[in-house]
């Protein structure tokens, strides 16, 4: 199968990466790093999620942030939403899409949510009706796709099953997650294959973590099977909470720079986005997590 000619880059690094950040992120940086990731042509950004600040505190403040970003006419400002509760407060706002999560193996789910994948999928029914009824769309997520901290190998048919739920519910994409990085080449590819038997591969996504070195190889390999959006963190923000010390979200940089040597248009400027990330970066006393970005810092001194 021949490469795409454009791919589809979600940010996820103003939510997933600041999620597990264990220093207190004000909602001025937050807006910052929001508008310095739209201005580097970012059309999908994850701004925030709409979550209990008991169980996520760095995602408090969300609404705020939606208030404040520069809204830039052509990209998207979307949040997590694991409730109606959630939705509710989303669509207040002002959020123009919406994402739910469900994971493909049962032990995850327990530990995770405390609920069996079945219960989480009806607990989102009532949110897939109103997402509906207001016109919002709403992007499913699965996590642990090719592997689980409790489990191990998970089946490709497992995540089939969740992911056709998903579809079925109204989700218009879903998104397929190495949660703990563990995937191969070989493997990604054998999963896409089993879940396009029943979804259109142009509606699937690919979000994986770095934690084995795999993520870019990973992406290569869903590639050539015909999926052209992925999920990314700027700095590669977001360590991996099930495995120690583990790198966690690609970096978007190193996904751009690839993409670019391969001939495919992204519509982000490399420069501005390395910028925007070693400028949270910085705010947060971490290194940067992207390679190509440490790489272009090195280069100039």
């Amino acid at each position: 199968m021949s490469l795409p000619q454009r791919v589809r880059l979600v940010e996820v690094g103003p939510r997933d990466g600041l999620q597990n950040e264990k220093l207190p992120i004000s909602v001025a940086d937050k807006v910052r790093l929001v508008d310095d990731l739209s201005a580097a042509g970012l059309s999908y950004i994850e701004v925030g999620s709409f979550v209990s600040p008991k169980w996520v505190p760095q995602m408090a403040g969300s609404a705020e942030v939606f208030a404040q970003i520069q809204r830039k006419p052509g990209v998207t400002y979307a949040a997590l939403t694991p409730n109606l509760q959630g939705f509710t407060a989303a669509l207040e706002a002002g959020v123009q899409e919406v994402a739910v999560f469900a994971a493909a193996s049962e032990s995850f789910s327990q530990k995770n949510i405390n609920c069996s994948i079945a219960e989480s999928l009806q607990r989102f029914a009532p949110l897939m009706d109103a997402a509906r009824q207001k016109g919002i769309r709403v992007r499913g997520y699965v996590s642990c796709v090719l592997g689980c901290p409790y489990e191990g190998d998970i089946a490709p048919a497992q995540v089939a099953q969740v992911a056709r739920e998903l579809l079925a519910m109204g989700c218009y994409e879903i998104s397929l997650g190495d949660t703990i990085g563990v995937g191969t080449p070989g493997k990604t590819r054998q999963l896409i294959d089993v879940v396009a038997q029943d979804i259109p591969r142009e509606r699937l996504a690919g979000h994986f973590h770095d934690t084995y070195g795999q993520a870019l190889a990973n992406i290569y390999a869903s590639l050539l099977e015909g999926v052209a959006v992925f999920d990314s963190s700027v700095a590669g923000l977001g360590g991996c909470p099930y495995a120690r010390g583990a790198s966690g979200n690609v970096a978007s940089e190193d996904v751009i720079f690839m993409l670019q040597g391969l001939g495919i248009e992204t519509g982000v400027d490399l420069e501005q986005l390395f910028a925007a990330g070693e400028h949270i970066c910085a705010l947060l006393g971490r290194q940067n997590g992207s390679r190509v970005a440490q790489a272009l810092a090195a280069a100039r001194g």
